[in-house]
């Protein structure tokens, strides 16, 4: 599903952010990436997002080699994959609900299909109560769970979570991490980004660890 071989990525001209990375990530899979800030896990992310290409190495995403990927292809590709980002990206002009059903929306579906599903699992993180509130007046915990619902309601072949625990309590973050878990059954590919060990140490999925920009794999 995920490859990459030999991949190395920087910024402009500047100096290499990562170097030699060789992974590959199977279907179904349930993975964290771990590593000290700074060491380029966000940087990873980016590259397995599709947001930016690497300055050498071959990645290979669903089959398909980046690299030689048309910007006409790469929409249908980014669709396969959700992305809880640490700033949330919720749309201010949405409710909590119109947010989270957006990636169902924009495939055409019609709400009567979904609408039940999305507020199942707005219940499910916590939100039953803030359906229809405006981002600027949840906590950042509530946005936080908004987007992580957003990014999994429409099942993708890969979730990719940066930090995904960072502005919850841990209660909150262990039941988050029952939803990924769940998730990853039903089939997704999962890499959750964190610095926290309790999250880790709950599930004994292998590691893919990220220090001064080079990558090794503990299992």
């Amino acid at each position: 599903m995920v490859r990459f071989e030999n991949v190395g990525m920087r910024y402009g001209m500047g100096p290499e952010i990562l170097r030699d990375v060789s992974f590959h990530l199977e279907p179904g899979s349930l993975h964290f990436l771990t590593g000290p800030s700074g060491a380029g896990k966000t940087s990873l992310l980016k590259l397995m997002f599709l947001a930016h290409k690497p300055s050498r190495g071959l990645i290979s995403m669903f089959g398909h080699d980046v690299a030689t990927t048309s910007r006409a292809e790469l929409p249908g590709l980014r669709r396969r994959i959700g992305v809880v980002f640490q700033e949330f990206r919720l749309l201010e002009h949405l409710t909590t609900y119109e947010n989270v059903a957006l990636p169902l929306k924009v495939t055409g579906r019609n709400e009567a299909e979904y609408r039940d599903d999305v507020e199942e699992l707005l219940t499910w993180v916590g939100l039953g109560d803030r359906m229809q509130a405006r981002p600027s007046t949840l906590s950042g915990g509530e946005q936080q769970r908004a987007a992580i619902a957003r990014a999994v309601v429409g099942r993708p072949a890969l979730l990719l979570a940066d930090e995904p625990t960072g502005n919850v309590d841990p209660e909150m973050g262990q039941r988050l991490l029952r939803l990924f878990i769940e998730l990853n059954r039903l089939g997704t590919s999962v890499l959750i980004a964190t610095h926290d060990r309790a999250l880790v140490d709950a599930s004994n999925a292998p590691e893919l660890i990220i220090q001064n920009g080079e990558l090794t794999y503990r299992d």
